[in-house]
Order: C-alpha cells, then sequence, then structure tokens
C-alpha cells in the first residue's frame, strides 16, 4: 500500500493517523517532492477509475492561472490534463492510496481510507 500525501494537509495526516491506529503496513510519497511522472498519474487513475479532472483541485491557484476551468473533459483531452497534473503536482487530489489489490482511493474520508484498509486485507 502506498499513500501520496502533502504533509501540510490535515486530510492526508488524518488518513496517516488512522493508517498507524489500523497497524497497516505502507510507503508515504510526499508527491510534491518526489513528483510523479505522467505514466504513474495514469496508472494510478486507471486504479481508482476516474478521469484527470475528477482528480484535479480545481480550486489552486494554478489551476486558475492554466484556466482549467475552461478546459473539455473528454477522452481526447485526458493527456493534457495527466500533464497539467504532473507539471504541476500541487493540483493532485490528496490523499491517494494504492491498495495491495491493485485498486486505489482518494482517501479523503475516514470511510475511503477504510475502503483502501479492507482491499488492502483482502488482496494481500
Amino acid at each position: 500500500m502506498e499513500i501520496w500525501i502533502n504533509p501540510a494537509c490535515s486530510k492526508c495526516r488524518g488518513a496517516l493517523s488512522l493508517l498507524d491506529a489500523e497497524g497497516a503496513s505502507y510507503t508515504v510519497r510526499k508527491y510534491l517532492e518526489e513528483v510523479p511522472t505522467e505514466e504513474e498519474i495514469q496508472a494510478v487513475l486507471d486504479r481508482l477509475g476516474l478521469e484527470p479532472w475528477d482528480i484535479t483541485r480545481t480550486g489552486e491557484p494554478e489551476a486558475k492561472e492554466l484556466g482549467l476551468a475552461s478546459w473539455p473533459r473528454e477522452d481526447a483531452d485526458r493527456d493534457r490534463w495527466v500533464a497539467a497534473l504532473a507539471a504541476h503536482p500541487r493540483l493532485i487530489q490528496r490523499p491517494l492510496i494504492t491498495a495491495d489489490d491493485g485498486s486505489a482511493v482518494v482517501g479523503r474520508t475516514e470511510e475511503a481510507v477504510r475502503e483502501a484498509l479492507a482491499r488492502g486485507r483482502a488482496g494481500g
């Protein structure tokens, strides 16, 4: 199990606390320091079953600077969105948790973190 976090994020800290309380085995990736490649972002999106715009923090100043609100949200535009996330990792929703069964969740709630834990235990 891997969790992509921003240490300054309260949701990330909460997810880590829950993983620790449950005795989960996981690896932390501070994704603002260890920026994911476009391929890694695409792989996580595949695991999540989501589109890049689904995990984009559109309220961030960088999103406004890029004009993301006006970008098309169609299959033909996926690569453009993924490239923007790789170039501006602050735009990536957090925390992202990849479970050992090959799935992933956006761990913004306790329920989502528990779902990743359950998937990890079922798949591991």
